[in-house]
């Protein structure tokens, strides 16, 4: 028997047949990967889709359609721009188009500029300033139909809380919900204790951004609070301050639950009909779903060209 052969001073190893494992198909595999991660995106997609389409966008294509219709015994015909033109003649209409824009005011003067004073002043806390969110916070969580019961309490001319403060101040009762000089206001007190803790809390995290660097130098320059809140604080927050305007609109000139709970919709004379509150009338109370539908066909309408002049006015302060 030979010796082994040697080579450069080392012995060869044998084969076994194999140089290692056996590498899988990678281009197979990769193709796999990317169709289970389309499919489950698109799955995903899919779903969300669906839901928008059954509970958003069908109900306003239904709504558009059924402000053209009109259904009488049992049978919908079209009928053109009669709906409309039963909505614009009719006289509760002008009369909840001004309550709402007295609500959309008064809410703006009040809900607009309290949650922002309020985020000013949390700001300046440096200790329990969490426990102080929570308690600004808190009306929100609460439910609408608990906080609205709670202030038709608060407000009721015998017994309630406001009265009996008056009453220590040595002030005439009022007549909170039952008289037309005061019904708005007190929906608007109600609405904006019950909405400011989200939109104070907004502002606080916007303001908590804003370097500290420009309010020393504001200081140095002799800046007091309302100087730094006017000089500092308001144009760094321009961004927050114009989106929150463009929502709170939107959602005062929609509101409803308020006035409904509080002064059963309609109010004294009319005064807390909203147009909202009219759509309800229409199709519940009148059973006339036509004029509904064309009457929130007006206001979707009137809320576009809001949010259009927004997004122009944004656009032209960019530039």
């Amino acid at each position: 028997m030979s010796a082994p052969t040697l080579s450069s001073g080392k012995a060869t190893r044998p084969h076994h047949g194999h140089a290692g494992p056996t590498r899988p198909n990678s281009a197979r595999d990769e193709f796999l990967r990317v169709l289970r991660r389309n499919i489950s995106a698109h799955g995903f997609l899919i779903g969300a889709v669906l839901c928008f389409s059954f509970f958003s966008w069908y109900p306003m294509v239904r709504e558009f359609i059924l402000a053209f219709q009109k259904t009488e015994n049992g049978k919908t015909t079209w009928a053109g721009w009669s709906n409309l033109s039963y909505v614009v003649n009719d006289p509760a209409f002008w009369q909840a188009w001004r309550n709402t824009l007295l609500f959309t005011v008064l809410a703006l003067v009040f809900g607009f500029a309290v949650p922002f004073v309020v985020a000013v002043v949390l700001n300046e806390f440096r200790h329990g300033q969490g426990y102080l969110r929570l308690l600004v916070y808190l009306p929100v969580m609460l439910p609408p139909v608990a906080s609205v019961l709670l202030f038709k309490y608060f407000y009721d001319p015998g017994y309630g809380l406001f009265n009996r403060i008056l009453e220590i101040l040595h002030l005439p009762a009022q007549q909170w919900l039952q008289d037309t000089d005061t019904a708005m206001l007190s929906v608007v007190i109600a609405a904006t204790w019950m909405n400011m803790g989200g939109a104070t809390l907004i502002y606080l995290a916007a303001l908590q951004g804003i370097p500290g660097e420009l309010y020393e130098a504001a200081e140095l320059d002799g800046a007091g609070l309302l100087r730094k809140v006017w000089h500092v604080t308001i144009p760094q927050t321009r961004l927050i301050l114009s989106l929150l305007l463009l929502m709170q609109i939107i959602a005062t000139m929609q509101v409803f639950t308020e006035p409904f709970l509080l002064t059963n919709g309609a109010g004294p004379e009319g005064s807390t009909t909203t147009v909202v509150y009219l759509i309800y009338q229409y199709a519940f109370n009148f059973n006339n779903y036509g004029s509904a539908a064309a009457l929130g066909l007006v206001l979707l309408v009137v809320l576009a060209g809001v949010s259009a002049v927004y997004v122009r006015l944004s656009r032209s302060s960019e530039d």
